[in-house]
């Protein structure tokens, strides 16, 4: 039986307390906060988790096997690398923190001892985006064209980081788990409509990602949209997809759309364009709860030693996608992207 504390217990830690106390493989035995009203409603909902005030006493548990960080972003390292160092399997909320070097120590230290690292990229195991997955294998999509992303809202504005690190981490992670392709090139612009004294942050951003064939992913997001929209747009040469996990009865549909070039015979040097149109259809998706089968890969992952689905190196590469385009919104400049692999290879040495 694994033992699992959950730190935070804020906005996202109530959801992961609530999976892990569901999970027959774990036991949740402590919730730490250092708000003394968030523990007190965590110890009415989980009686048998100890509720501590104190992340240092958490991690210093010798009878705590792993930990569930739900903590804001600037805090995501150095609680992660206390817990691996105390021995501790780790799952960090997303992004998996602040910098590619921070990733690249707690992957570091992760593999030296022999601990799972595992980042919340929730997205990645809901059923909608592993159909998805399913049709880019399967080559029915045939090759990916673009990848053009809306997500969209009313707030919810954060006091320690801006639109970008928010929201286009999301799409940046599912983006890394469905297109096969090396991003080399980020060009990014975003604004900062709303601000005071005190807080200066992107509230929108648009984002260009270059890939190394040379097509193109585009991003919008925005915490000032009178409307939420998430939606996606795949473009294959064989046919196309919309996802959008809002339309819960139609999450994704295919459409056998696309442009085909044939020769002419009769004027040999022109190329004339036809048009596919055929059917739509909307595939049957699971409806599971894409956080609970978060925490069970998780926990399969500490029980087997095999490397999670969204693991550090994941997480690396989603986060060195933020740095690319954060450094082309403050630099107004295109921003090459480092390899995730030469990331991790040569980041401590």
């Amino acid at each position: 039986m694994i033992r699992v504390g959950v730190i935070g217990y804020g906005y996202w830690g109530p959801n992961l307390a609530r999976n892990f106390s569901k999970n027959e493989n774990c036991q949740l035995a402590a919730i730490a906060d250092l708000d003394p009203e968030k523990l007190a409603k965590a110890s009415r909902l989980y009686p048998g988790a100890q509720a501590i005030g104190s992340i240092e006493e958490l991690l210093g548990r010798e009878d705590i096997d792993a930990v569930a960080i739900a903590t804001p972003l600037a805090t995501h390292y150095p609680i992660a690398k206390q817990a691996l160092e105390s021995g501790k399997h780790v799952l960090v909320e997303k992004p998996l923190a602040a910098s590619s070097r921070q990733c690249q120590e707690l992957i570091s230290i992760a593999e030296s001892k022999g601990l799972a690292l595992m980042v919340d990229h929730t997205f990645i195991y809901t059923g909608a985006v592993r159909k998805l997955k399913e049709l880019a294998e399967s080559g029915e999509l045939g090759e990916v064209y673009y990848y053009d992303s809306v997500r969209v809202n009313l707030g919810l504005f954060q006091n320690d980081t801006n639109v970008l690190w928010d929201l286009a981490t999301h799409d940046f992670s599912i983006m890394d788990f469905l297109v096969d392709k090396k991003p080399v090139r980020v060009t990014a612009v975003g604004s900062t409509p709303v601000r005071n004294h005190s807080w200066s942050m992107e509230s929108l951003a648009y984002v260009n990602v270059e890939f190394e064939d040379g097509n193109l992913a585009h991003f919008h997001v925005n915490w000032l949209s009178p409307v939420k929209v998430r939606r996606t747009l795949i473009g294959g040469s064989r046919k196309m997809v919309i996802y959008d996990p809002l339309e819960l009865d139609n999450e994704i549909k295919i459409y056998d759309k696309g442009v085909e070039f044939k020769d002419d015979q009769e004027q040999r040097y022109k190329a004339l364009v036809q048009y596919r149109t055929g059917d739509m259809r909307a595939p049957k998706i699971d409806q599971s709860e894409a956080l609970e089968r978060v925490c069970g890969h998780f926990l399969e992952c500490i029980e087997s030693g095999q490397a999670a689905q969204t693991d550090g190196p994941a997480g690396l590469r989603v986060v060195q996608l933020l740095e690319a385009a954060q450094r082309s919104m403050d630099e107004r400049r295109t921003v090459e992207v480092e390899s995730a692999h030469s990331a991790v290879a040569s980041g401590l040495t």
